[in-house]
């Protein structure tokens, strides 16, 4: 286990303080286009559907087809099914079109990326999609990355049970010493593709500063000298 994981647990154990989650839930914030970039519950979200690829009847498709918008959706139809992986009132979709009110549009999910300042030992999220039909074998990952290169990732592959377009729910997340951003995507036989989602109840959660560490340590030397 490493020193940073180890001093981390030690924080909870030892009753220090801990660092403040950022969450993004979006349930304070008005339903509609929110453009290429967006920050809530301190996260931005950007790179929704900045990629070429297939579709899973393999016809090509480029960020403009997809559409690049942050979205918010009202989430009442999918909460009634879904309350222990979607918020309400609010949810994030994807895309270049919504449905206003109760109605709820599940856009394409190609990839999206999310952060926030500083630095993350941990982070999630929950993930409403569709299941069955086309969408069958798609893999969803979730990475955590580190200067751009992936230090964990969580995935799943999409059921294909029969008929299609059944909404699914699943929570993902990643874990690493450090990490300074998250991306989610979907991939079928190699290439990018995209399945239809929404995404909910974000969260990153920060390494202990350096002086909580150090602090920490010593406070842990000081019990064991008792």
């Amino acid at each position: 286990m490493s020193k940073l994981i180890t001093m981390a647990a030690l924080v909870a154990a030892c009753g220090a303080p801990a660092l403040a989650q950022f969450t993004a839930d979006f349930d304070g914030e008005t339903e509609g286009f929110l453009g290429q970039t967006y920050t809530s519950g301190g996260i931005t979200f950007f790179d929704a559907n900045n990629v070429n690829g297939f579709y899973p009847d393999g016809q090509p498709f480029d960020p403009e087809e997809l559409g690049t918008d942050l979205i918010i959706e009202q989430s009442t139809v999918v909460w009634n099914d879904f309350p222990q992986f979607v918020s309400f009132p609010n949810t994030l979709t994807f895309g270049k079109s919504f449905i206003g009110g109760d109605n709820v549009t599940i856009g394409p999910l190609a990839t999206a990326s999310m952060s926030a300042p500083g630095s993350f030992t941990s982070g999630g999220l929950d993930l409403i999609y569709y299941e069955n039909g086309p969408w069958g074998g798609i893999t969803v990952t979730l990475e955590a990355l580190l200067a751009g290169q992936v230090v964990d990732s969580s995935s799943f592959v999409v059921a294909n049970g029969g008929g299609r377009d059944n909404p699914a729910g699943i929570h993902l997340d990643v874990a690493a010493p450090a990490f300074d951003s998250m991306r989610i995507y979907s991939t079928l036989n190699g290439d990018y593709t995209t399945i239809r989602g929404l995404v909910d109840n974000v969260t990153l959660a920060p390494a202990p500063s350096a002086a909580a560490l150090l602090g920490l340590a010593g406070l842990v030397a000081r019990r064991r000298r008792r």
